[in-house]
């Protein structure tokens, strides 16, 4: 019972770190790209800021689907029920 207990502990303290680097990564994109946004209109006209907002977005929604287990190719819990079909063979 005690490893069941650390087990899950060691799980749940595993979440929690990568939801917490996430959300530093989601507050330092807004933090750093509003800044952008700010030296961008006001230094010339054209809306570079554009392309770090859109290059850092696609990495910070990569960021949020890693740390969420979402995958919209492989679908929901694929990497678990994959797990349990090679637990059940035999030659494995």
């Amino acid at each position: 019972m005690k490893d069941l207990n650390e087990d899950k502990y060691t799980r749940a303290k595993r979440i929690i770190k990568k939801r917490k680097s996430f959300y530093s990564h989601l507050l330092s994109y807004c933090i750093v790209i509003s800044i952008l946004a700010y030296l961008n209109y006001s230094t010339t006209s054209f809306p570079w800021v554009i392309f770090p907002a859109l290059g850092w977005g696609i990495g910070l929604i990569s960021h949020w689907m890693c740390t969420y287990n979402y995958n919209p190719i492989l679908g929901k819990n694929w990497e678990e029920r994959k797990i349990r079909e090679f637990m059940n063979r035999e030659e494995f």
